[in-house]
């Protein structure tokens, strides 16, 4: 007996017919409860179930697949699960347009933040993690429509 072919919603392929697009490629421990997190919980569209799982999120999209061992177009190169911690060298970034509604609407939905939104002056932003650990900012511009921009960190001042 033979699987039956994975649901694809062709209209939301991230196939561009000229030029380029950007989706996020995350390594995944287990497809379908991310799966659930970026569809259920932030909304997004499933466009393949797996093998990858495709998942467009407003105007950008999400690819998710377990890791492996280095392929013939990547020799040497492992895909290895994120190990989460305090520290991270990159993360998704979504710019909403009001946050306190997401941030209460995704809560109640089973997101977990770090806080809840803190204004920033330029932004108001917070942070939450995906099943995997994945870091997500999620954040509002408000100063920054009138030119304010964020506050510098104090070791980017001189002296």
């Amino acid at each position: 007996m033979t699987e039956p072919a994975p649901r694809i919603d062709f209209a939301n392929l991230p196939v561009p017919a000229e030029g380029m697009l950007m989706t996020l490629f995350i390594t995944v421990r287990n497809v379908a409860r991310s799966r659930d997190f970026y569809s259920r919980i932030l909304g997004g569209t499933v466009v393949l179930d797996e093998n990858p799982c495709i998942v467009r999120l407003s105007n950008s999209w999400i690819i998710m697949n377990p890791g492996g061992p280095p392929t013939p177009d990547k020799p040497g190169i492992s895909v290895v699960d994120y190990q989460p911690d305090n520290t991270t060298s990159i993360f998704l970034n979504l710019r909403v347009a009001d946050i306190q509604a997401c941030y209460e609407e995704w809560r109640a939905n089973g997101a977990e933040f770090v806080t809840p939104p803190i204004d920033r002056g330029a932004e108001i932003r917070c942070y939450m993690r995906d099943p995997d650990g994945y870091l997500i900012e999620v954040g509002q511009s408000t100063g920054l429509r009138q030119g304010e921009l964020a506050a510098k960190r104090p070791e980017d001042l001189p002296g």
